[in-house]
This record gives structure tokens, C-alpha cells and sequence, in this order.
């Protein structure tokens, strides 16, 4: 072989070399990127599948850590809850039940019998009155009332007389119209004497009075005195304000919008602004039928159940009416917690390994309806299987407990 041939076939060969490495590295980059591709892909799915992990778990305790904290257990009990109306108002008392007590004639205050918060009765003298045209009235009466005795024993005279057809008929008749007119007077001084709560009979024997009693015309506590010793007061003039408090009500303002679900008979409850801690209950005796105008509210009229001592009429009061009754699925208001605006309620469930007990407690989604007392109602957005335990409080403390997992676990 020359060296022209020679020269040739190291050049064929040289170039073979040279193709075959370039492609050999190509396809080495390819699987090496479709290596890297597969993995990437498997580290995503396995980080998606430890974020779903990581989601709302479930909080597992030991029986002892359960008791210590007094979680209790039960399946979802019904309960009845009504719906309700907020209402405010006031403590009111029936106009027939609160009284001023007016003078009738008037005169001088002499003397106060009582002072505001004590309970009188009915006709109780609260003070007494004293005034010039007292003496004359009483006398005037009895000289009307000794007329009337001499005028009644000359008519009857007249009519024997002139029945008899003796005596004068036009004598009898103004005999008759005299008498007649004495006795219509000596009824008016005597119903001006029983209204300044005088006795009549006593004033005709001779017995006068020197003084009017003011009295009560209820039963009840003097609310104010207007007066005082000495004062003189006009006809007419209030001077005491007296309230039967026992006949106090609860009258509350409903809202337009909500009259329409109150009725009587349904039952309320409320509290006084000025008395913590304080809650009653009573019943709707009335519902007003005219709106007032500001604010644009009906008066809704409830009997309280039982009467404190410390009610007293114009009293604040912020009240509920319950507009009806129905069983529903509720749990207390402590098994419910609410995390990114979601309300959660926890199942639970026991289970026993190597002998150790452990509580399971997993938080379920919910919707809440109805809340009263304390109460609320529950509405799942799947059903639960049938005997399902679910934790009546606590609900909180799971949620801290379950959030701290996560962070550990996080970490």
C-alpha cells in the first residue's frame, strides 16, 4: 500500500471517530434530560401529596389528657330553637295602676304622712289640708241639710191638707217645690264632702272637720312627693305620684320589619341594663296596632313570670322574643370554632393499642344556623355514619392543639 492510501484511510477513520462521539453525547444529553424531567415530575407529585398530609389533621390525646381536660362526648342531640327578635324597651305599669293624687279644694300642706318608697293602701291618708272654706262648707251643708228636715215635715203636712181638700193646692205645690229644691242642695254639700273623704253623718252631728285628708285612691309605693309642709296648693294640684309596681310589665319596641313574626302569647326573655347578671322571662299579652313614628315601631306589651323587687317602671331593658319553636340539629356554642371564616365541629373516637387508650378528635366543616341560649344549630354538609361521637366542648383547644402539630410538622 502507498502512502497516498495510507493518508486516505486515516482521514475515513478519523472522521468516523469524530461523528460517532458528537452523536453518542447528543443522545447523552437527551436521557439526561429526560432523567432529570421524571424526577422533577415525582418530586412535585410527592410535594402535593405531603401538602394534602399537611392539611387540617386530626388532634390525637391520651385518655388521661382527655379527662384532665373534661371533654365530653355524645352523638349530635336535636334541640328545640326558636327564632328570635331583638326587641328593646322599657318597664311600663297600666294607666289604671299609677295615680297623682290632686287636691280637690285648696289650702295649706299641715302635715306629710309619707315619704317616696313607702307601700300604701288603697284610702291611706298621705297628708293632710287646712283652709277657711273647709269650716264653711261644712256649715253651709248642715244649715241645708236642717232646711231640708223643716221643709220635708211641712210638705208632707201640706200634701195630708190637700188631699183632704182643706189646705191650698198652690200652697202645697211651692211647699213641694221648695223642699225639692233644699234637698237637690244638701245632695251636692254632701257629695263635695265625701270627695274631700269626709263623712257626711259626722259633719250633721256637729263633729266638723279642721283638716282634709289627702288619700290614695290605689294600693302601691309612693313613687314622688310634690309638696311640702306649709305649701299651698291649688284645686287640682298633683302632689303625690303613686305606682303599683306589682302590676309592672315588660313593653318593647319591635321594628317594622320584624312585627309581622310576633304574636301574643309567645314567650320573651330580657335583661336590665342597670342590673348585671340579671334575666326574666314572661309572655305577650298585647300587640299594638299602630306604629309609632320615631322610631317607626310597634309597642309590643309582655307579664313578666316572676316579679323582682328591684323592678321599677322606666327602667332599660333589652329584650328577645322567641317567634317559634322546632327540633334541630345544635351543639353548645364552645363545640364550634371557626378557622378562615369556616365554622368546624370535631367528631371522636376511642381506640385502644398495646393496651393505652387514645382519643381521635377530627375537625368537620359545618354550617350554623339558629343560636339561642347558648345553643346552635348545626347543619352538616355531609352526613355522618349513624352513632358518630362528636366533642360538646373544648372546641378552641383542639384548634390550638391541631395548629401546633402542623407547625411541628412543618418544620
Amino acid at each position: 500500500m502507498n502512502t497516498r492510501s495510507i493518508n486516505i484511510l486515516t482521514l475515513a477513520l478519523t472522521l468516523s471517530l469524530f461523528f460517532g462521539c458528537k452523536e453518542n453525547s447528543e443522545t447523552g444529553e437527551d436521557l439526561s434530560r429526560d432523567t432529570a424531567t421524571t424526577n422533577t415530575e415525582e418530586g412535585e407529585g410527592h410535594n402535593e401529596e405531603g401538602e394534602e398530609e399537611g392539611g387540617m389533621g386530626a388532634v390525637h390525646l391520651s385518655d388521661l389528657k382527655f379527662n384532665s381536660l373534661g371533654i365530653k362526648v355524645d352523638t349530635l342531640p336535636k334541640k328545640a330553637l326558636s327564632g328570635l327578635v331583638e326587641a328593646n324597651g322599657q318597664l311600663e305599669v297600666p294607666p289604671q295602676y299609677e295615680a297623682t293624687v290632686t287636691a280637690i279644694l285648696g289650702g295649706n300642706v299641715t302635715s306629710i304622712k309619707v315619704i317616696e318608697g313607702d307601700k300604701v293602701n288603697k284610702g291611706q291618708v298621705l297628708a293632710y289640708l287646712a283652709h277657711p272654706d273647709l269650716t264653711r262648707i261644712q256649715t253651709d251643708y248642715i244649715n241645708a241639710f236642717n232646711r231640708m228636715q223643716f221643709l220635708e215635715d211641712e210638705f208632707n203636712r201640706q200634701k195630708r191638707l190637700y188631699e183632704a181638700e182643706v189646705g191650698s193646692g198652690k200652697t202645697f205645690q211651692q211647699t213641694r217645690s221648695d223642699y225639692q229644691s233644699v234637698k237637690g242642695e244638701v245632695t251636692g254639700y254632701e257629695s263635695q264632702i265625701r270627695q274631700l273623704n269626709l263623712s257626711p253623718s259626722q259633719v250633721r252631728n256637729g263633729d266638723l272637720y279642721e283638716y282634709v285628708p289627702v288619700v290614695s285612691p290605689i294600693a302601691g309605693y309612693i313613687e314622688k312627693v310634690k309638696v311640702q309642709v306649709g305649701q299651698y296648693v291649688e284645686p287640682q294640684t298633683g302632689m303625690f305620684m303613686v305606682v303599683d309596681n306589682e302590676h309592672v310589665h315588660a313593653d318593647l319596641m319591635v321594628f317594622e320589619k320584624d312585627i309581622y313574626k310576633v304574636k301574643e302569647g309567645q314567650k320573651i326573655s330580657f335583661s336590665l341594663e342597670s342590673v348585671p347578671g340579671s334575666n326574666l322571662t314572661g309572655e305577650i299579652y298585647s300587640v299594638g296596632k299602630q306604629f309609632e313614628q320615631n322610631p317607626k315601631a310597634v309597642h309590643v306589651h309582655a307579664e313578666i313570670d316572676k316579679k323582682e323587687d328591684y323592678l321599677i317602671p322606666g327602667m332599660y331593658i333589652q329584650g328577645k322574643i322567641r317567634t317559634g319553636a322546632s327540633p334541630v340539629t345544635a351543639l353548645p356554642e364552645e363545640a364550634i370554632i371557626e378557622e378562615d371564616g369556616n365554622p368546624y365541629i370535631f367528631t371522636a373516637q376511642k381506640h385502644q393499642e398495646d393496651g393505652e387508650t387514645e382519643w381521635e378528635l377530627k375537625p368537620v366543616q359545618v354550617r350554623t344556623g339558629i343560636t339561642e341560649d347558648g345553643w346552635v344549630e348545626i347543619k352538616l354538609l355531609e352526613p355522618l355514619p349513624e352513632g358518630t361521637m362528636v366533642a360538646y366542648n373544648n372546641a378552641y383547644y383542639l384548634v390550638s392543639e391541631m395548629q401546633k402539630s402542623q407547625t411541628s410538622h412543618g418544620h
